[in-house]
């Protein structure tokens, strides 16, 4: 039986554009419910400059608040080396650092070039190596950019063969505004295979139109180490215009296990907690499978309407 790992995303992706800013107590519950559908990698926060991106405040006192005992593993987003600096000072098991790959989108969300945000990344893998923590480097815009359109997927192979010099833990190939399709994920992989051989390989995927589980599928065929996924499907890049949600955990959940790809993970629990996210968000919540129910259902079919 094929495996794969779930990343969940929700806490960090998932918040980050919605109009409604948890508390500190709330991103833990929901990070703990993640825990409690046997999640064992959580994006959990990101290091990010609040007074940017407030629904991102408090990193610190949610690492603070979260169990140590459960055998996950806690990722903190960051951007530059003051983000790696408070990531370390809070005890992260792992950093995840995003390169955007086009020039305009890089400005707005790093205020960076591309040359500078790769050299930035470099140096944070290093230092985060060197400190023992995994390190990730996330590719975004690897499928598109909302600003210059179509991104040549050997620019995607320069920047992954940069990057892979520092000797990442993983590489996450990342669709940001969701554009992306089957074939571009098979030739993606390839590129990155090729520029960044024997490097694991974690794939992102927004859903924004409705293309996101056929890639992910997709690159679990290509060898996909591990998916990300947000509880719900909540999510959206602040400074991307029409970047909708992420996929959402519980209908990957569902094609993995009705696919006999084991991930370890509970999809009724992961129903639960979307349910309780959007709640607490005051909104609908964009996932399919808490409205259809899992096949086959102990609760017999559905009235149709």
């Amino acid at each position: 039986m094929t495996a794969v790992e779930l990343v969940e995303v929700g806490p960090r992706d998932g918040l980050q554009n919605e109009r409604t800013v948890l508390s500190v107590e709330q991103k833990v519950e929901l990070i703990v419910r993640a825990l409690d559908a046997g999640v064992r990698r959580v994006e959990a926060v990101s290091f990010v400059n609040p007074a940017r991106v407030p629904q991102m405040a408090g990193a610190e006192d949610v690492m603070a608040g979260l169990p140590r005992d459960r055998g996950a593993s806690y990722i903190g987003l960051v951007l530059n080396r003051r983000g790696l600096d408070r990531a370390l000072a809070a005890v992260v098991d792992e950093v995840n650092v995003v390169v955007v790959s086009t020039e305009e989108f890089s400005r707005r969300n790093q205020g960076c070039s591309v040359d500078e945000g790769i050299a930035a990344a470099v140096d944070i893998v290093r230092d985060a190596r060197a400190a023992g923590v995994f390190a990730t480097v996330t590719v975004a815009a690897s499928f598109g950019c909302p600003f210059s359109g179509e991104v040549d997927p050997a620019h995607i192979g320069r920047i992954l063969a940069q990057v892979a010099e520092a000797e990442p833990s993983e590489i996450a190939i990342a669709d940001t505004i969701g554009v992306g399709v089957p074939a571009q994920v098979r030739t993606l992989a390839d590129v990155a295979t090729a520029n960044a051989p024997g490097v694991p390989q974690r794939w992102h995927f927004h859903n924004t139109r409705n293309t996101g589980y056929a890639n992910a599928l997709t690159a679990l065929e290509t060898g996909a180490a591990a998916l990300d996924a947000s509880i719900g499907g909540f999510g959206g890049c602040p400074f991307a215009p029409a970047a909708t949600g992420n996929i959402a955990s519980e209908d990957l959940i569902y094609a993995l296990d009705r696919s006999g790809v084991r991930t370890g993970v509970d999809m009724a629990r992961l129903v639960d907690a979307a349910g309780w996210l959007g709640s607490a968000l005051g909104e609908g919540v964009p996932a399919l499978l808490g409205r259809a129910g899992g096949f086959p259902s102990d609760s017999g079919p559905r009235a149709l309407e």
